[in-house]
């Protein structure tokens, strides 16, 4: 499943909010050297209930719009 995301790095809380385009995610980590992309794989992971390791970010690395991938463990 992909979904639309939009970061807010620099937050004060971390925190997943449902938009009609997609999700907001707030992380409290900066944008710099990937911190706030693994805070966002981090908090989606407990969000989705899913292990990290079927997170990845598939385009907008170094952008707060970010296509985000979760692979589905029971195919």
């Amino acid at each position: 499943m992909k979904i639309i995301i939009k970061v807010k790095p620099n937050s004060r809380a971390e925190k997943i909010e449902k938009t009609a385009n997609g999700y907001l995610v707030y992380v409290k980590e900066p944008p710099i050297e990937n911190k706030a992309n693994q805070a966002v794989i981090k908090l989606l992971a407990d969000y989705f209930k899913i292990p990290k390791s079927q997170i990845s970010i598939l385009s907008g690395l170094k952008s707060k719009q970010k296509i985000v991938e979760l692979k589905d463990l029971n195919p």
